[in-house]
């Protein structure tokens, strides 16, 4: 099982969680949502759950928790800046589809 996280992405999950003040790292992972059923879910994390596992590449500790990790094996986390758009990308070998909005995928 892994989680990997490229040197943009952990620069950029560093720099939120110094200005936030506090937060283990940062939690991955999904929920039932949009056209195609799951969607990605990033939040902060201040203390864990039994069920969590802890990822740390790059020197960013990412969280999944136990439900999630088996859509999430082997996704890398990156962080793009395209003109006006910025944010963060998931590669995630698990993805069989996604919707045309792009904001939820299918496994």
């Amino acid at each position: 099982m892994s989680i990997t996280v490229t040197e943009s992405a952990a620069q950029r999950a560093r720099t939120f969680l110094q200005n936030r003040g506090k937060g283990l790292g940062i939690r991955l992972g999904v929920k039932t949502t949009g056209c195609s059923g799951l969607a990605y879910v990033l939040e902060f994390v201040d203390e864990l759950n039994p069920d969590d596992t802890v990822f740390e590449d790059n020197g960013v500790k990412v969280i999944v928790d136990g439900k999630s990790l088996a859509y999430l094996d082997g996704t890398e986390l990156d962080f793009a800046k395209e003109g006006l758009n910025e944010g963060f990308q998931f590669k995630n070998p698990n993805v069989n589809g996604e919707c045309g909005c792009g904001e939820s995928f299918t496994v």
